[in-house]
This record gives structure tokens, C-alpha cells and sequence, in this order.
């Protein structure tokens, strides 16, 4: 399996869950024409069916038509890999983490040494046919009882999740960050996908498409997301985050040491912060009464917006961790769309008005410099304000 994009760059999305799968990507080709209708893409005269074979080599970016035949990956160069990790090891300062959404990735990253999960991202868990129906009746609820209930559906699922994750981990810590995608990429349907849902949830297709229009918007990645969805359906907030410490506690019963860091996504204002912190509190509070047992864990915040930079020392106050969402934080600082800037990057570079592209390699005296403020400002209020860094900057 391997993904390929019409638009987009090296650190658009698309990429990077790419490459935290472990997929053959290739993005940004914009000689394709997609045509979502008849379910085919043209390049050139050519054009490729929906079922059609295409074969395709990430490195070089080259696309080949039909089935072609592949060698398995040089073991020695994995033998090199991992010499040179340990030589790293004897080095380094930081502690590195990984990206895991699953319990088989995160095995997989202790294979290759993580020292725990930076990012475990919750939303990738509710794609799964039996479980995005149950999302997608939370999205469609008419009043709060609906919603809260197909909420809970979700909760054993979560629970499962999160339990197989924590445990693999081996009491390494484990960063899970709370939903974070704005609702409509749930339901991004086509029409016979909203008839076949309408049947199963027993409404009009009518009302589907008016609940899917009612959540457009003209900019998603800056709108209704994040801690945002959060503060408006609290109930979500309270399911993940009891799924979260049923899981630390049933662990924690079996003896088996765990240690969940609950992340906070988009927050720019305290306000928004304690919004959610309470609810996560409370709820970590009523899951050790009721299992009659006691965990650690904590709770802190990804810094993707100026104004939280700004205004980290307010944050801090009650936020334990920092980890920066640098991908999101270059956005915002520039107002360039990681997904869009494929289209005059070439040209920038070109005429050196960037050096690099800034989503690759991190802009120490825009994007550093606000990072910098934070950590500053966040440390004068708590000594032990953990700091981490979240996206492709990690590796720059």
C-alpha cells in the first residue's frame, strides 16, 4: 500500500502520517487530475481507474503503471542503523520519543529504542468501521443525551486502545492527545455513502447533508478544533479522558506500572486550558475512587499558537508539560499552509527570500524565538515544566 496526493509537500499531512505508518508516499504531484465523480485520476493522456494497479518507488518520487516487481530492503543497512543509534545513545542529551497510535507500533518503537510516546493521536482510533459509526451518530445528535450516549459507545473502545498502548510501553510515559480534527472530516461522505448512513441511522439523507453543511468552514485548521471541541462538547473531553485512567487503573490493579501524560491540543488562552484541565482532573478523581486505587500521571498542553507563547507563564501555571506542535506553530507564525506552500515554495527559494523551507527545518528567528519565550516564561513559574517538541522539527 502506498499514498499519493495531488497537492501537498514533504511536511503536509498526508506525508507525515505517511511516514509514521511506514508507507511509500509520494505528495504533491500536480500533474494529476482527480475526479472524485468517476472515481479515476488522469495524468496526462493517461488515466488510472479506481482498482487499477500503479506501482511506486517514495525516494525518487516516481510513479510506474501497473504491477512491478520488488526487492525486500538491504538487512544491512537496519544493522547500520541501530550501530549508529547506539553510538547516538552514548552522546546524547535529549530523550526521544515516538509517534505511536496503536499497541503494534508502539512495540515497534522499543524495538528502535523510544523512550516513550511524544504524541499518541486518539483520532486515528475512531477510523475503524465499527467505531466511526458511533462517531458519526455523536456528530449527527439532535441534544446532549443522544451525544453523551454515542459517546460512551465509544468509551469501551478507547478504553482497549489505550490499555494495549500503555502496556506496551512498559512504564515508559505516554503522551495522548485528545481529540484534536475538526468534526467534518468524520463525515466527508459522497451521496451514496450519506444514503447508505441515513438507512442505518434511521433519518433522512436530507438531514445528514444539512448536519455536514452546517459544519463547513472556510478555514478548518483554525476553526472549530482542537481544545475548542472540547470546551463545546465536554462530554468528549470526559470520555477519552475517563477511557485514559480506566485503562492506567485496570493496568495498575495487574501490577503492571504505567504512566499516561494527557495533552491538551490548540490551546491559546489559560482559560481554554483550565476549561479542560478540570474536566480531566475530575474525572481521573472519580475513576481512582471508584477502582480503589491510585496512579500517577499529567496533564499539560501542545504549544501551536503564538498567543500560548506569549502567554505561557499564565498556562503554566497549571499545565505540567510543553510540547511544542511546531508544524502548526510555523503555520500560524508565517500564515503559510504546510498543505498549500508547495505552490510558491520553488519560488522563495529560488529568489532567496527563504533559505529552506521553514515546515523542514525549523526558523530559529521567528518560530525558535517564540519557543524560546515560552520555555523561558513557563519555567519561571514551574522549575520542573517538562518540554518537549512535537513534529518533523524534531529531526532537524
Amino acid at each position: 500500500e502506498a499514498i499519493l496526493t495531488a497537492k501537498g509537500g514533504m511536511t503536509s499531512h498526508a506525508a507525515l502520517v505517511a511516514r509514521g505508518w511506514g508507507k511509500c508516499c509520494i505528495v504533491g504531484c500536480s500533474s494529476i487530475i482527480i475526479d472524485f465523480t468517476k472515481k479515476q485520476m488522469t495524468i496526462g493522456d493517461q488515466i488510472i481507474k479506481e482498482g487499477d494497479w500503479i506501482s511506486m518507488n517514495g525516494s525518487k518520487g516516481t510513479i510506474y503503471l501497473g504491477k512491478i516487481a520488488l526487492e525486500s530492503s538491504d538487512p544491512e543497512s537496519n544493522l547500520s542503523y541501530k550501530d549508529l543509534m547506539l553510538w547516538a545513545d552514548e552522546f546524547r542529551t535529549l530523550k526521544i520519543r515516538t509517534n505511536a497510535d496503536s499497541p503494534e507500533d508502539a512495540k515497534q518503537a522499543i524495538k528502535f529504542g523510544a523512550q516513550g510516546i511524544g504524541l499518541c493521536r486518539t483520532e486515528h482510533m475512531f477510523f475503524e468501521p465499527s467505531r466511526i459509526i458511533e462517531m458519526r451518530k455523536m456528530i449527527l445528535a439532535e441534544d446532549i443525551s443522544e451525544r453523551r450516549k454515542a459517546v460512551m459507545n465509544l468509551l469501551p473502545f478507547q478504553r482497549e486502545d489505550f490499555k494495549g498502548i500503555l502496556e506496551a510501553m512498559e512504564g515508559k510515559p505516554v503522551t495522548i492527545r485528545l481529540l484534536d480534527p475538526p468534526l467534518h472530516e468524520f463525515i466527508t461522505l459522497s451521496d451514496a455513502q450519506i444514503d447508505e448512513l441515513a438507512k442505518e441511522l434511521n433519518v433522512s439523507s436530507e438531514k445528514i447533508k444539512n448536519r455536514i453543511n452546517s459544519l463547513h468552514e472556510f478555514n478548518p485548521m483554525l476553526g472549530h478544533r482542537g481544545c475548542r471541541l472540547g470546551i463545546a462538547y465536554p462530554e468528549i473531553t470526559e470520555m477519552q479522558a475517563r477511557a485514559i485512567f480506566e485503562a492506567t487503573a485496570e493496568l495498575t490493579k495487574s501490577e503492571i506500572t504505567v504512566f499516561p501524560e494527557v495533552m491538551i491540543p490548540l490551546v491559546g488562552t489559560a482559560a481554554e486550558y483550565d476549561n479542560q484541565e478540570q474536566i480531566v482532573r475530575e474525572v481521573a478523581k472519580n475513576v481512582m475512587d471508584d477502582k480503589g486505587v491510585n496512579f500517577n500521571y499529567l496533564v499539560g498542553t501542545m504549544i501551536e499558537l503564538p498567543r500560548a507563547c506569549l502567554t505561557a507563564d499564565q498556562i503554566a501555571n497549571k499545565a505540567e508539560f510543553f510540547s511544542f506542535g511546531t508544524n502548526d506553530l510555523t503555520q500560524t507564525t508565517y500564515g503559510f499552509s504546510r498543505d498549500d506552500i508547495g505552490g510558491f515554495l520553488p519560488d522563495y527559494l529560488d529568489n532567496k527570500i527563504l533559505e529552506h523551507d521553514p515546515f523542514q527545518s525549523l526558523d530559529i528567528s521567528g518560530v525558535g524565538q517564540l519557543v524560546s519565550i515560552a520555555v523561558d516564561k513557563g519555567k519561571q513559574v514551574r522549575n520542573d515544566l517538562k518540554i518537549g517538541i512535537c513534529g518533523e522539527h524534531g529531526g532537524d
